[in-house]
């Protein structure tokens, strides 16, 4: 059974870190793509960080590129998120997808299959 489960979410002032987790269980990370998307109150859900299973291709959204990155441990079959120098409009739940099958990253939700629960990110002084 595939399971995505996010965690490392919370409350943090504005320019400061967190690293979310997405573990993964019922297939392997390194086998296909992992992507985060996060939604604020109000607003859609939008794209942030993907990668394949070329660990070498990596997407990042505009607005968190030199700020947020993605990483994979095999032996954990986690993907991790790095968020540094985070603003307040980077409040929103985060949630982990996979397509389970193509391998690839996309950046529309059509794209992804399977869904964590989603973890509350605050940026708040």
């Amino acid at each position: 059974q595939v399971q995505l489960a996010e965690s490392g979410g919370g409350l943090v002032q504005p320019g400061g870190s967190l690293r979310l987790s997405c573990a993964a269980s019922g297939f392997s990370v390194d086998s296909d793509a992992i992507g985060w998307f996060r939604q604020a109150p109000g607003k859609e859900r939008e794209a942030v960080s993907c990668i394949s299973s070329n660990p070498e291709d990596a997407y990042y959204a505009d607005s968190v590129q030199g700020r947020f990155t993605i990483s994979r441990d095999n032996t954990r079959n986690t993907v991790y998120l790095q968020m540094n120098t985070l603003k307040h409009e980077d409040t929103a739940v985060y949630y982990c997808a996979t397509p389970l099958g193509s391998g690839r990253c996309s950046s529309s939700e059509k794209g992804y299959t399977y869904w964590g629960q989603g973890t509350q990110v605050t940026v708040s002084s």
